[in-house]
């Protein structure tokens, strides 16, 4: 049996396992997905013992993204953004490396979720809000497909740092929102704002208009304030749960070699947040 699993603390909310263990379930592979919660400071630690427990791959999430890159080998556009949040044992187990390889498969979570709804990207402007971990994977991944991406964030200078990393991006404030809205075919929200607070937006209706394509990061509610103006106003949405699906699907393949059974993933994965 092959063994998966999630650090991060916490983890008790997660969605991964019952999305992961459908995934195996349809392909008949003899695997489980299990959690685990190290303590603050041994996060490349854990990573560093998964190889000796057999584990054949791990998830990271926060707030363990940064930690583990000292006890991997990044792939490229991991190390680029600066986070790792899968690992993978295989090369390990192979004997073919020392030390497990990190991936970012948050950045095709972008992609490949607007992919599924027919947004194209290449030769598009995109504007990003957020700056933090999930703002940092939709930048990077936007540009490397082709977009022109501006950053905003509510510290500019963060969202200018940012963007200094990102080819071809510009970063700033919230100040020129509506003009950045309007001039924008892709908005990712990739800040935590309709979370905790259903009824608030980072972007307010009047700025929304029907050429846009709004992918919204916060997958719980599935349906957010920005998302139901966005559709009131005409544009294609895309809620956070086909990025939370997208960035499994790509770790699942990646661990595999298999191509990962979107529907059955993306139904249980529904199913948790019913």
């Amino acid at each position: 049996m092959d063994v998966y699993g999630l650090i991060g603390n916490p983890v008790g909310h997660s969605l991964s396992p019952p999305m992961h263990e459908a995934g195996y379930e349809a392909l008949g592979l003899d695997a489980r997905y299990v959690t685990f919660e190290p303590d603050a400071d041994a996060a490349a630690a854990a990573i560093e013992g998964g190889a000796d427990l057999g584990v054949a791959g791990l998830n990271v999430t926060v707030p363990f993204k940064r930690d583990v890159l000292e006890a991997v080998d990044p792939a490229p556009l991991a190390e680029r953004i600066g986070a790792v949040n899968t690992v993978d044992y295989g090369p390990v187990r192979a004997g073919e490396a020392d030390r497990p390889h990190g991936h970012n498969t948050d950045a095709a979570g972008v992609t490949r979720a607007l992919a599924h709804h027919d947004v194209a990207i290449d030769g598009r402007d995109a504007l990003v809000v957020g700056a933090g971990g999930a703002g940092r994977a939709a930048a990077f991944a936007l540009a490397d497909a082709g977009a022109t991406v501006h950053v905003a964030n509510r510290t500019p200078g963060r969202a200018v740092e940012l963007a200094e990393a990102v080819p071809g991006a510009t970063g700033g404030g919230l100040d020129d929102l509506a003009e950045r809205v309007a001039a924008a075919d892709l908005l990712v929200n990739a800040t935590s704002v309709g979370m905790e607070a259903p009824e608030e937006t980072p972007v307010p209706a009047a700025h929304l208009h029907g050429d846009l394509a709004v992918l919204d990061a916060v997958y719980a509610p599935i349906e957010t304030r920005l998302l139901r103006e966005a559709a009131d106003a005409g544009a294609t949405t895309v809620d956070g749960a086909w990025m939370l699906l997208f960035q499994g699907v790509e770790a699942f393949e990646v661990w595999t070699g298999e191509t990962a059974p979107v529907d059955a993933m993306n139904a249980a994965l529904r199913a948790e947040l019913e």
